[in-house]
């Protein structure tokens, strides 16, 4: 039973997720060969204040405008 587990931050839609369900699974099923429905995906989301990037957190990156 292949596992695929995303870490991501938090904030997308629930279409957008389930966009990319459909997506991971496909490529296992593809590139693996696994049956579609013993594909487990994972989304682990993360709020911007947990998330660092070089040496800054996430919120403090989105709040500045010259960052973007």
């Amino acid at each position: 039973m292949p596992v695929v587990q995303v870490h991501m931050r938090a904030g997308r839609s629930a279409e957008e997720k389930r966009q990319l369900i459909n997506a991971l699974t496909d490529a296992v099923v593809r590139v693996l060969g696994s049956k579609r429905e013993r594909i487990v995906v994972l989304l682990d989301e993360i709020d911007p204040e947990s998330w660092g990037q070089g040496g800054r957190l996430l919120i403090d990156e989105l709040s500045d405008p010259e960052e973007t």
